[in-house]
């Protein structure tokens, strides 16, 4: 996998909370890192995503309260396109990477969770949807919490 070209989906239920969350913090975290970092393209999408919903109101907040805009995400469906682009997928949870790997039987990207470098705590990042603003802050912050270990598998891992 050549730099510029490496493509991360991260993938949720309905892509409207955590994966929408997660994709920006993860791209503002790489365009940070120098090259090839900085060039791998982040997408998200959910496995049970109606497309063109609006991100949360609580997950915009949630961003909103670290610099971060989500106002002009919309949902998609994870397909087999995207897929097919992706060269790595994070998933928020164990039942979303059964869920891809039953879907896609064919797929060549590894799959893992979002939190699975993360020394100690939980691996998966439950669904804030439907919560108060809190449940959407804990994500956040337990997504944030992710990315060191993230970039530092991609350093050591995945960049060739």
């Amino acid at each position: 996998m050549e730099g510029g070209n490496q493509v991360i989906t991260v993938v949720c239920t309905g892509n409207v909370c955590r994966s929408p969350m997660a994709e920006r913090l993860l791209q503002h975290a790489l365009a940070a890192q120098p090259e090839p970092l900085s060039s791998i393209r982040v997408y998200s999408a959910g496995v049970s995503a109606f497309p063109g919903d609006p991100a949360s109101r609580h997950a915009v907040e949630a961003l909103r309260k670290v610099k971060l805009d989500l106002t002009d995400h919309r949902s998609r469906p994870l397909s087999g396109q995207l897929v097919e682009i992706s060269d790595l997928l994070l998933t928020m949870t164990s039942s979303h990477k059964d869920i891809i790997e039953a879907r896609f039987p064919e797929l060549k990207a590894p799959v893992f969770r979002f939190r699975e470098w993360v020394d100690g705590g939980p691996r998966e990042v439950p669904d804030p949807f439907g919560g108060p603003l809190e449940y959407y802050l804990d994500a956040r912050d337990s997504l944030a919490e992710s990315i060191p270990s993230i970039i530092n598998y991609l350093q050591t891992s995945f960049i060739q």
